[in-house]
């Protein structure tokens, strides 16, 4: 029996994983920031008798200090973890700063990915054969990246915020495999394509007109799921892949660069240390 955590797990890709593992045996902790979806997905467990392997931990992952308490409760409940699921994002048409002062998709879609991977480090290295899968959307593309604009307070639109997040995902499990070298974690990089899914988010209108059309043309969740599960079923051997719609791309790519990589961890440290200074995480 495996330990898996999935952020993002009540709804769509996550829960579609969830309840896969869930009907074949294994142990799966869902986070998420919606109750009555994760009940609902606790309620659905027990009806396949897996009620007693399902736990749901409700969290505002846009807000760091949520995500630390989610490491904590995650550390306490398992003795070891075999997977963690990076799923969790929230488009926003228009811009929003959480509580502790972060750009929310900045907040959610990156940063919240970059805490869980690195606090789970421990735990994931006690498993046999542990993977953290990042569903983002790894590409080709740097200039997606504003360098002296990273939370968009300039400019701000829902589609560059998240194709900005993709991106600083790419970088992250880019920063992950070289500061932990010699780990047996993995990382994956995950694109699925155009998904019929909810696409969670807070839209203006011609924005959600947008997304109708992509839930008509969207693959179905099914064929979305089928080669994450595959990856995580069967870790590469690499400490670092990516995959688009289950092909496999190059991360040696100068998108992947490793200069890049260090120079988003440097300044995502010094962002946290700022933060924790003034009191707010």
């Amino acid at each position: 029996m495996r330990n898996i955590v999935i952020t993002g797990g009540t709804d769509g890709i996550g829960k579609a994983l969830a309840m896969t593992y869930l009907e074949r045996g294994d142990r799966v902790i869902v986070v998420g920031r919606n109750a009555e979806k994760g009940f609902a997905l606790l309620a659905a467990a027990r009806d396949m008798n897996a009620g007693e392997r399902a736990s749901f931990i409700q969290a505002e992952l846009s807000l760091v200090l949520e995500n630390k308490r989610v490491i904590e409760e995650i550390k306490d409940r398992l003795p070891a973890l075999d997977a963690l699921v990076l799923c969790a994002r929230h488009y926003r048409s228009s811009r929003m700063v959480t509580a502790e002062g972060f750009e929310d998709n900045f907040a959610l879609f990156y940063l919240s990915r970059f805490v869980l991977s690195y606090g789970l480090i421990e735990l994931l290295e006690k498993a046999d054969n542990p993977i953290i899968a990042n569903v983002a959307g790894p590409g080709y593309n740097l200039s997606a990246i504003q360098w002296d604009n990273l939370e968009l307070a300039r400019d701000y639109h829902g589609g560059a915020a998240l194709g900005q997040g993709g991106k600083l995902n790419d970088l992250l499990g880019v920063a992950f495999a070289e500061n932990n070298k010699g780990s047996r974690i993995k990382y994956a990089l995950f694109h699925p394509g155009i998904v019929s899914t909810s696409f969670s988010g807070e839209y203006d209108e011609s924005t959600a007109a947008h997304i109708t059309e992509l839930k008509k043309h969207g693959k179905s969740i099914a064929d979305a799921v089928a080669p994450i599960i595959a990856r995580m079923d069967a870790p590469p051997a690499e400490p670092l892949s990516a995959f688009v719609e289950g092909e496999r791309i190059s991360v040696e790519h100068e998108a992947f660069g490793k200069s890049a990589a260090r120079r988003l961890y440097e300044m995502t440290l010094s962002l946290l240390m700022e933060r924790i200074s003034n009191g707010q995480t």
